[in-house]
This record gives C-alpha cells, structure tokens and sequence, in this order.
C-alpha cells in the first residue's frame, strides 16, 4: 500500500488518515494541518517524508503561470525543498484542468450562466485560468490582487492588467522583506486604519460582483450584505460549509473538488496519488495522465443551490420622459417649471435630450415560481417623444448604443426598448446589431397583453356573444394596423372576431397586411380605410396602436356604446378629456403585467409589482435565460407573440388589474359601463 501525506497551513481539526483506490491501487491518505504554522509545517515535512510516497500541499499558493509570466511562491519554495527527495505537489496542475472545466461544464448545463456577469477575483493569479475561461462570456472581470498584496483598494479590471501588475509585482512580492515591511506597516495603527478603508472597499466590490471566485477562507468577515445571491466558484465544500453558504445566503456553488471515500479532498492529494500510482514526478505528468483519471473517478464539478434551486439573471430597459410634463416632476427641474416661463421648460427638454443615460432605479425581487429570479435596471434617456422625433435616427441611436454600454458594465445580460426609443428608425434593428447584448422591444409581449386586457374586458362587460366557431360575434378595428404592434394585433384579431377593419394611410401597406392576414386565416373577412370614423359606431372593439405622439386618431363621440377601447400607444392615442366624455365606453391602456415576486423599484407611473408589458418582455425573457434578439422590426411574428405569452405564463407573469386613464378597473366601473351601454341602446 502506497502513502499519500497531504499536509496543510489549514486547521488541524480537518485532518483525517483515509484508504482509497485509484488506477488499480490502495492508498493511505493522511492529512496533517500545522494550523497556519509555515514552521510547523515544514517539521511535519521532515517527520513524514520517510513513510510518504507523495507529498501535497494545501493551503499554499501555487506556482503560478500567469499569461508568460511564471510566478514562484517563496514559501512553497521552501516547503518543497524540505522534502526534495519526494514528490512534492499543490496540485497545481490538475488545478488548473479541474477550474477551468468548471466553468465549461456549468455554462453547458446551465446555459449562457456567465454571460456578461460581473466576476470578482480574490486572487488573480490563482484564478488566472478561470479568468482566461470565463473571458469568452463576460468581460467584466474584476481582481482584487491589489488589495491582498500591498492594502490597495484598487481592482484590476482585465485580464491585461492581471498579467502586467503581475509582471511588475512579481520580484517585489517574492522578496522576504517586502513582507516584513507590510506587516509592519499593518500592526501600527494608520495601517490599520488603512486595513479598515481597504477592507470596506473590497465588501463593495463583493456586492457589485455577481459571481465570487474565492477560497472559503476568504470569505471571512462578508455577511448576508454582500454575499446574498451570488455564485461562488471555490473548492471542498462540505456540508457544513454549504450550511455556513446557507446562512450567507449564497444562490448557487459551483465546487471543482475531487472526492475520495466519500469526502472532497484537496486537489494537492489527488494529483499526489496520481504521481505516486504512476511513479512520476508532478512535473512528468501529462494531459492523458489526469484525463484518465478524471474518467476513471468519474469526477465531476459539482453545481450545489445552498437553500434549493435559485438563479438570478439580469436585464436592462430603457425608458425616457413621454413628455415635458414628466420632466416637470423631477428635482430640480420642479422647481424650474415653477418658477420659469414655458420657453425655458422648452429649452430645458432640448437640453435634456443630450444628456448621457443615467440609471432611473435598480429592480429587484422578481422570483419565478421556477426559482429562477430577474434584477435589473431601468436606464434613462433623456429625449421626449417630440425631441426624439425632431432629431434623425442616429441621434437616438447613440444615445441607445450608450446606454448598451453602461448596461453591460451593469452585468446586464439583455436590454429592452421602451416606448419611442422602440420606434425610432428601423424598430432596434440597427441598435442590436452595434449593441454589446441582446435587445429586444418588447413589442410581441405588449400585442399579447393588449389583446390579453381587451379579451377579459369584454368578457367582464358580457355585451358580445361567442359563436360556435368559438369566435366573437362582432366586429374589431386596429388603428394604427401597419404598425409593429398594430399589424401582430390584426393577426392575432382575424382569428378571434367575425369582422375586422383594419386602418392606416399607409395604402400599399394595408393591401399587403389583408393579403397576408388572407392566407394565414383563410375565411377571415377584412376592411381596409385609411381614417378611422367611416366604420367607427359599427365597432365592439377598437385596439389603437398608432405612433401619433398623442395626435386624436379618432372621435370618441362616435364610438358605439359598450365599445371596449384598448389603447396600446405610448403616449396614449385616446387623452383623458375624451375618456371623460364617453362613460358608456371602456378604454383600457393596454394590458400592463403583474410581475412574480415582491417587486422592489422606483415609481414608473404603475402600482407596485405592475410593469408594461414591453419592459415584463424584457424580464420574461431574463428569467428563461433567453438572451437573444427576440423581437425586433416592425413585422412581428405572431408566432413569438404566442411564445412570450406562454413563457410569461410559465414564470408567473399574470394580467394586472385592467387599468384605465384614472386607474384600476373595479367591478362597480365594469358594471357602471355596462349598464350605461345597455340604457343608451335601449329603444326609446
């Protein structure tokens, strides 16, 4: 039987003395901890090395290769040359295989997993292959080398920088007495206060961090502030350890560890009984030696949920003021507008459209009954419709591909378009082709919703029969049809109401949208007009969806009473004032969506936990790890109209409250519409 001896700077009360087999043989594998004694360590060296076949070393830096540069620890230097007739080994390169297969293994199972995620290094340059792994999917890669070696709260923010720092710290950091200088420095009571500074700038960095690379030990001192919802790549998570990750609130682990007789065991002792089995130095070992094995072991990374299954991932969306009046209810510029005639608001709102984007408010709690969760941020730019649409595309287009950028430093891992920031030029067809992450401008979400709200609306007002056919008999009318929302609304409407008018003045348009809405609903019968009153009083339903920056698209007073209006357009095409004066009549603003979970952000004009349907678009999307460009142009696929329903379905998303100009819908208003339509049809 052949002797492993693992001896570690670590506690003394892990140690065990264990058998196994590996390759065909029985090995005695003791662990000796010196309880962070590098003396200690090195007289348990000399008292093992006559019965040991193989050394490891635990809880010591590596030799590290960082990009050319190959970085020598002193104090592994002199441990190893205490025992130099035996081989001697941290593990680091079954390390190195074992980290990076981590990361390749949970981005396959889990899928897009570090997309764009912010990635915190405790130390660099043990982590530098986790790095070079995770930099095919993010580029927010975050070391905090600085602040271990010299007390610098200063990240280094690539992988450039690791390997020039490391470069230039090398020799420094190699020399004894730079060390004794440090620690001296540390024990007086500026350095400590120093200490302090550091240690609270590097919590910071753990809260802003999504994903922690870092040893247990190194966690020490962050609580459930910094840690709640983060993924921890580390190593030997036992089950008490995934207790303590409990505590702390960890979502998810990801352990590269091998086990052994039922335990995990430090990467040092495997890779010491490989070189012992094999009767090779670590240095003599090859690729095919660990790959054989990892196959013969079985070994895995293992992708541990502390408290079950829970993974956040993270969005961004855009909103801008849809108005100057919006702007008027911002600090400072209240005060402005109070005090200041209108020609300086005016000034004030083109002003606005040149700032650069800013983030309104940070979103968080949304929790999917899959466990999955969504945060994200709502970005502003500053242009108000009329501004946006008095500048060229390009004006907006930069405006939008700056705020992708500060989104992907964010983590966000897609974006969405609000409003007429979805609008502009070719509908986010340009903006995701420049952009650094996925868009999408929610606009297949907001034709569900819309056609969503006015079905159960109608269903509550209990004015139109359902035929046999399983269709609504009536008629419907989409203003606004040749637009992106408005033309998913025509398709989706040909298959649900006997008679459907379709208006634009887009002539050409129009014949092209029946021609097609023809062949993929054959029987459906369609009216083209290019102004809305000519068929007006005949209609049960009307969805508007025009791009008319709050121009009247129609005349309420010759709507049909009982007509159930829905109002897609951002601005509103129908104003209040109109709404007043009809009601007889329900006009509802879309169908806004009531988002899973306790919603934590800031006012955006809705009750708490409701979102417009294109930003529930965006964080649909994020729960399902979807991270692609989904709807974008102006021809929507109905077909994803049906799968954004039936993805928010699955995560929870549900039809809010209908609401209208003065709010939510009660029964009472429902009834009062109700009874008033009767009574104004009701024969004299």
């Amino acid at each position: 039987m052949k002797t492993v001896v693992s001896v570690s700077l670590g506690s003394s009360q892990y140690d065990y003395d264990i058998e196994a087999e590996l390759l065909g043989q029985t090995f005695r594998v003791i662990r000796v901890g010196a309880d962070g004694s590098l003396d200690h360590a090195a007289a348990v060296l000399e008292s093992v090395r006559p019965q040991a076949d193989a050394i490891g070393l635990s809880m010591v830096p590596d030799h590290y290769q960082v990009g050319d540069r190959r970085v020598d620890d002193p104090d592994t230097a002199m441990l190893e040359a205490c025992v130099p007739d035996r081989p001697v080994t941290t593990g680091a390169s079954l390390r190195r295989i074992l980290q990076e297969w981590a990361i390749r293994h949970t981005q396959t199972e889990l899928g897009h997993f570090f997309d764009n995620a912010r990635v915190l290094f405790f130390n660099g340059k043990a982590g530098y292959r986790v790095a070079t792994a995770l930099s095919e999917h993010t580029g927010n890669l975050f070391f905090a080398d600085p602040y271990r070696d010299f007390g610098i709260p200063r990240l280094l923010t690539s992988l450039d920088q690791l390997e020039r720092y490391t470069a230039l710290t090398a020799s420094v950091l190699a020399n004894s007495y730079t060390g004794r200088v440090l620690d001296t420095l540390m024990a007086n009571p500026v350095g400590r206060l120093g200490e302090r500074l550091t240690e609270g700038s590097l919590h910071k960095a753990v809260r802003e961090a999504h994903v922690i690379v870092a040893t247990m030990d190194e966690l020490e001192g962050l609580g459930v502030a910094e840690l709640d919802g983060k993924t921890l790549i580390t190593s030997r998570v036992t089950d008490e350890s995934l207790d303590r990750l409990k505590a702390l609130r960890v979502a998810m682990v990801v352990d590269y560890s091998p086990w052994l007789a039922g335990r995990p065991v430090g990467v040092n002792v495997l890779e010491a009984m490989i070189s012992a089995a094999l009767s090779r130095t670590p240095e003599q070992l090859g690729a095919d030696d660990y790959l054989e094995v990892i196959a013969t072991l079985g070994l895995e990374p293992r992708i541990l949920y502390p408290s079950g299954y829970r993974r956040i991932n993270r969005f961004a969306f855009v909103i801008h003021p849809l108005s100057q009046q919006y702007l008027t209810k911002t600090p400072p510029l209240d005060w402005v507008a109070s005090v200041s005639p209108p020609a300086v608001m005016n000034f004030v709102e083109k002003a606005i459209a040149y700032t650069p984007p800013f983030i309104y408010t940070k979103v968080s709690g949304i929790q999917s009954p899959t466990g999955d969760e969504a945060e994200g941020w709502l970005i502003t730019v500053g242009g108000t419709p009329r501004e946006i649409m008095a500048h060229g595309p390009e004006f907006t287009y930069k405006r939008l591909l700056a705020a992708a950028d500060l989104a992907k430093k964010l983590g966000a891992q897609i974006m969405g378009l609000g409003a007429f920031t979805k609008v502009v030029g070719d509908a986010g067809i340009t903006v995701a082709k420049r952009a650094p992450l996925p868009i999408t401008t929610g606009n297949s979400y907001s034709a569900s919703g819309a056609l969503w709200a006015a079905h159960d609306a109608m269903k509550k007002l209990g004015l139109v029969q359902i035929g046999p056919s399983g269709k609504m008999q009536g008629k419907a009318m989409v203003v606004g049809a040749t637009g992106a929302i408005g033309s998913v609304c025509a398709r989706l409407l040909a298959k649900a109401v006997d008679e459907l008018y379709l208006v634009s003045p887009e002539a050409a348009k129009l014949l092209a949208l029946k021609e097609s809405i023809e062949k993929e609903t054959p029987g459906a019968v369609v009216h083209l007009s290019a102004a809305a009153d000519k068929d007006l009083a005949a209609m049960d339903m009307v969805v508007t969806a025009t791009s008319g920056a709050g121009k009247r698209v129609l005349d309420i007073m010759k709507v049909k009473p009982g007509c159930v209006i829905t109002d897609v357009a951002r601005p509103l095409d129908i104003p209040a004032e109109d709404v007043a004066r009809r009601p007889d009549v329900l006009v509802i603003e879309s169908g806004e969506i009531k988002l899973p979970g306790d919603v934590r952000m800031k006012d955006i004009g809705l009750p708490k936990g409701i979102a417009y349907a294109c930003l529930a678009e965006t964080i649909v999307l994020t729960l399902a790890a979807r991270f692609e460009n989904f709807t974008l142009g102006r021809n929507i696929e109905w077909e994803k109209v049906r799968e954004i329903y039936k993805l928010g379905l699955a995560h929870g998303m549900e039809l809010a409250a209908i609401s209208g100009v003065n709010g939510v819908f009660s029964d009472e208003d429902f009834e009062r519409v109700r009874n008033l339509a009767l009574q104004a049809t009701r024969p004299a």
